[in-house]
């Protein structure tokens, strides 16, 4: 069976992988880094700016899918810095809405092109 795939319309990838991958009612939706679809390039600014980023790129993903925030039952979270752990926190409380989606933060040596934090979802369609 071909996998059905999603991109969010100016979605960068930097590898050979889909941005989200459709299996029954599940939607996996692939780690994202803090990188502007309009430049390409990854976004400046701490912690809070990149994880705002990340955010927003799988939240295009999820649209491009017919999904919403208040889809997602499980995200991982992986920083270089645990120290960034706050300000991490207090973006994603600000972009989800209780109850919370299930989490896991995972601290890493390093992310692709050196971001300090990569997110990923799992959503499931209703």
């Amino acid at each position: 069976m071909p996998r059905k795939a999603y991109s969010a319309p100016g979605a960068v990838a930097v590898g050979p992988y889909s941005h989200a991958v459709e299996s029954g009612d599940l939607i996996f939706l692939s780690g994202q880094t803090p990188l502007d679809p309009r430049t390409g390039k990854l976004v400046e600014g701490d912690a809070a700016d990149q994880t705002d980023q990340c955010l927003e790129n799988l939240f295009r993903v999820l649209g491009a899918a017919g999904l919403t925030p208040d889809d997602v039952g499980k995200v991982n979270v992986f920083l270089t810095d645990m120290g960034d752990f706050a300000a991490m926190n207090a973006v994603y409380a600000e972009k989800f809405s209780s109850p919370y989606p299930a989490r896991t933060t995972i601290g890493v040596t390093s992310l692709p092109l050196c971001a300090r934090v990569e997110i990923e979802m799992i959503a499931r369609r209703k």
